[in-house]
């Protein structure tokens, strides 16, 4: 394995994407091309469904570029009252009044 993959982090990039950029998120971490990720992911869907719901999943839990939180991680965030949802944006001000 080369040591160019120990700092690389599985994002959803801008570009080179068709939806949500999952495919070619995968391609460029694991060095494919992305239409081979495409093809796998239509692949699972037609024979069995799972494809469409690993991709939903990976839409959620990926990071899109630039971004430090996942959609999930910035609801999870929401939903414990951390104030720090996804992009840093914070509705009703954060008091700081904890919850035990």
């Amino acid at each position: 394995m080369s040591e160019g993959n120990a700092n690389k982090q599985l994002v959803r990039p801008f570009a080179g994407r068709m939806v949500a950029g999952v495919c070619a998120g995968l391609g460029d971490y694991f060095g494919v091309d992305p239409n081979l990720v495409r093809v796998a992911f239509a692949a699972l869907s037609l024979f069995g469904g799972a494809g469409a719901l690993i991709y939903v999943v990976a839409w959620a839990v990926v990071p899109e570029e630039g971004e430090g939180k996942s959609i999930a991680e910035g609801y999870l965030a929401k939903k414990r009252g951390d104030g720090a949802g996804n992009g840093g944006s914070t509705a009703g001000g954060g008091s700081g009044s904890g919850q035990a």
